[in-house]
Parts: C-alpha cells; sequence; structure tokens
C-alpha cells in the first residue's frame, strides 16, 4: 500500500448513517472507519435499569462515569451492536470490512484513570472505578495489514489501559489519533450537523473554513460535544494530518460532499488548500 488511507469517524448521534456507508463502500481509495455508539449505549443504559451517569471533573470537563458494570454495557453498545451493523452493512454494499474494538492485538493503548475528583452539588467527591482513559499510543501494524489485504478496518472505543483493562476513550480523539499514526492525509469526522457552528443556537452560522490559529477563538463560543471535537481537530493538525473537516454525515453522499469540500474545513494555515 502506498497511498495515505482516509480516516472517517461516523458519529455515534447518526440516526441513519446509510448515505454515509454508501459513499465509505464505493470509495476506491484505502479507508480506515472509526465509529461511536453513544445513544444506543445511553438507550441500552436504560433499558437494562442503570441510567448513564455522567459527572463534571474539578476542571469542568463532562464525561461519562464508566464503572466496572458502566463498562460491560459499552463493550456490548459499541464492540457487539454498533460494530457489528456497521460491519454487516458495508458487507451488503460489496465492501470487505473488518471490525475492531481499538484494543483489540494491542492496538491503541493509554492511560486509565481509575479515580476522577468531580463536583456534584457544590462538593468535591472522589469516584473510584472509572474505566476512562487517555490514548498514548497506537500501533499501526493491524491496521497495515488489514489494508494490504484490501480489507476495510472498522475501529471503536475501547482502547488497553496498561492496567491490562478496557478504558473508554473519546471517539473523536481515537479517529485524530488513528489518522496521526497512519499519516493520513485527511480526517472526516461526520454527525449531525453541517459543521461546526459558530453560534450553536444558529444552524446557518457554519464556519466553512479555519485554520489551527483560529481554533482557540472559536472554542470560546463552543458548547459540549463540538468542543470536544474542536480539541481533535487540534491534536489531529498538531499531529501532521493535514486537513479536518466536521461535516454533516445525513443525507445522500454525505461524504461525496466533504471531500469535495462541505462542512467546516480546518488546516494547518490558511494557505492550505482542502
Amino acid at each position: 500500500m502506498t497511498r495515505a488511507p482516509l480516516v472517517v469517524k461516523i458519529g455515534g448521534s447518526l440516526t441513519d448513517p446509510s448515505g454515509l456507508l454508501d459513499d465509505i463502500a464505493a470509495l476506491d481509495s484505502p479507508l480506515i472507519v472509526v465509529h461511536g455508539a453513544h445513544r444506543f449505549l445511553d438507550d441500552l443504559a436504560v433499558r437494562l435499569g442503570t441510567p448513564p451517569r455522567f459527572v463534571t471533573s474539578v476542571a469542568g470537563a463532562t464525561s461519562r462515569y464508566t464503572d466496572d458494570a458502566a463498562m460491560d454495557q459499552f463493550l456490548m453498545a459499541y464492540c457487539g451492536h454498533a460494530n457489528k451493523r456497521i460491519v454487516e452493512q458495508l458487507l451488503w454494499r460489496g465492501a470487505a470490512p473488518v471490525g475492531l474494538a481499538a484494543m483489540d492485538g494491542g492496538m491503541v493503548r493509554g492511560r486509565r484513570r481509575a479515580d476522577l475528583r468531580v463536583r456534584e452539588d457544590g462538593r468535591t467527591l472522589v469516584l473510584h472505578g472509572d474505566h476512562t482513559g487517555s490514548i498514548e499510543q497506537v500501533d499501526t501494524t493491524l491496521l497495515h495489514t488489514l489494508l494490504q489485504g484490501g480489507f476495510l478496518p472498522v475501529l471503536c472505543p475501547p482502547a488497553l489501559g496498561h492496567d491490562g483493562t478496557a478504558i473508554n476513550v473519546d471517539g473523536d480523539r481515537l479517529a485524530a489519533e488513528v489518522a496521526i499514526a497512519v499519516g493520513a492525509e485527511r480526517l472526516v469526522i461526520a454527525s449531525d450537523t453541517a459543521g461546526f457552528l459558530a453560534d450553536a443556537a444558529d444552524p446557518s452560522s457554519t464556519v466553512d473554513r479555519a485554520c489551527a490559529a483560529d481554533l482557540a477563538g472559536l472554542a470560546g463560543s463552543a458548547q459540549g460535544r463540538a468542543r470536544v471535537k474542536l480539541t481533535a481537530v487540534g491534536r489531529a493538525l498538531a499531529g501532521g494530518v493535514g486537513a479536518v473537516g466536521l461535516c454533516d454525515g445525513r443525507g445522500s453522499h454525505p461524504l461525496q460532499a466533504a471531500l469535495a469540500g462541505a462542512g467546516s474545513w480546518f488546516t494547518p494555515s490558511a494557505v492550505v488548500a482542502v
């Protein structure tokens, strides 16, 4: 394999990614798919009688508290349901997908943060037994082996903690780290919005083009997942990815539209073309 692969993140917010999967299956170039499943995980947790618990760290970051029971549900939702449904649909479209968790083969490893200091009801608490973590290393051996064999890797969290346990890592950050590790020229993060909104309350405020120097200013207006996505964008650009798109994954041929320039595209400098 001589061409650098494209990395596409299928957001867990997408309720119908069929158009995106059509484009992925039809793409005639090396490709790695990363996907989320947070909506299904939330629904599963509620159906099992253990609604998800979200906590806010002392630094102000919000995350899912992933104890042992929540990690069992995480594995069911991400590695079981979501991953295999995507594999199923891509196979039906004629692709050759291989569904994997990021921890398979020791591909993606990181540090588990077992103890969390959080703020609840004005108090600081320490929660133990968490399986949330951060990515520190990506081994591309298995990915390159699959790509060279003509297969389409389909990855999802969790990664593998250095203590040997599964860790919940952010899907957008996973896509960024994989894109850096494989030398991707472009990373597309597809979700249920048209791109990055300068005003979260105004769907027409999509930022078309921006560079790395603009990220700090844009982060000031970002809320929730949008802020997390900007962090992933910044990490990917700093790691050598040539362009990162926050794009709409809905409708027909959304990947074609994204690769033609639709959505919000971020580059290292203002003079680099998408």
